[in-house]
């Protein structure tokens, strides 16, 4: 029972993992489209973040203002 359980909980700890750049593909992107991308500028990281990273306008603005733009 207590494998079970912890075989459980170890699932269910991988399914949580948000982490979706593996490879590096949204650096390779950034550095492709933007050769003067400014993180902290909030139109340049929401239109990255749209372009690569699929995202929309406001899951970008959010992102974007967690990560400190303006």
């Amino acid at each position: 029972m207590r494998v079970v359980a912890v075989l459980i909980l170890a699932l269910m700890t991988a399914a949580c993992n948000q982490e979706q750049d593996i490879t590096g593909s949204t650096a390779a992107c950034l550095a492709r489209n933007y050769s003067a991308y400014n993180p902290r500028d909030m139109n340049q990281c929401v239109a990255a973040c749209k372009a690569c990273d699929h995202g929309n306008t406001v899951t970008c603005t959010t992102a974007c203002t967690l990560k400190g733009a303006r």
